[in-house]
């Protein structure tokens, strides 16, 4: 854990005070990027955060995974809790000079997980059923009709990273609301590795109100993953 404290020269923002946590991997990771419409995102997000924009452009992310080894700081990791699938709706946005993330919506694999993680987190975690082997991921969500199917293969590692990779990528800080108080968790990791993704079939179809996300991805990413350090949330004020 020293050595990846240590490496902070990728981060926009410094590390922050006091002891981190929480301990996780976030491995195997695919990265799905749609530009959307700002009006439509801007009634999904609080007005307490900015929406974060690249070029005036403002995005969603579909980003799954296969969430291991989370714990807290002194605990071991239960494997039947720690390790499940997940797949999140993100989009981008900024407080208080720190930009982040901000959750549409959150599924894990596991319904105990999902239970856990909702109650310690606040994060809006459900349960979803879904299948990975290498090169495959599915996933559907019956109650709210979304489904997740590819079959993909891994390319060439991206170096260097373009700005807008950079940009929908390192992020270190996510952001949630709950009964009106607004909420900081700062994380910390290694800057991601990315690599091409070809993706021979591919099925989105996620509708969060006024946006859909069924059409090709705008852009693509795979990273082998990356360990994760957490912060106890913070409570944040106005703008």
């Amino acid at each position: 854990m020293n050595t990846l404290l240590q490496h902070t020269q990728h981060r926009p923002f410094p590390l922050p005070k006091g002891e981190w946590m929480y301990y996780q991997e976030w491995n195997d990771a695919l990265f799905l990027h749609w530009e959307v419409p700002y009006s439509a995102l801007r009634k999904l997000v609080p007005a307490e955060f900015t929406i974060d924009t690249f070029k005036g452009k403002a995005y969603i992310s579909l980003v799954t995974f296969t969430m291991q080894k989370i714990r807290l700081r002194y605990l071991p990791a239960v494997k039947a809790i720690s390790d499940f699938d997940e797949i999140n709706i993100r989009t981008y946005v900024t407080h208080q000079n720190k930009p982040g993330v901000y959750f549409l919506n959150i599924e894990a694999g596991k319904l105990l997980s999902a239970k856990v993680a909702k109650v310690i987190s606040g994060l809006p975690y459900e349960k979803s059923t879904m299948f990975r082997k290498p090169g495959i991921y599915l996933s559907t969500h019956s109650i709210k009709n979304f489904l997740f199917e590819s079959n993909y293969k891994i390319g060439s590692l991206k170096s260097p990273k373009t700005t807008l990779d950079h940009w929908l990528t390192e992020r270190y800080c996510l952001y949630l609301q709950q009964k009106n108080q607004a909420y900081r968790y700062d994380i910390h990791h290694l800057e991601w590795e990315i690599k091409t993704i070809h993706f021979d079939y591919l099925k989105v179809n996620y509708q969060i109100e006024e946006i859909q996300l069924t059409a090709k991805p705008d852009c693509c990413h795979y990273s082998k993953g990356v360990q994760v350090l957490a912060w106890p949330r913070e409570k944040i004020g106005n703008k």
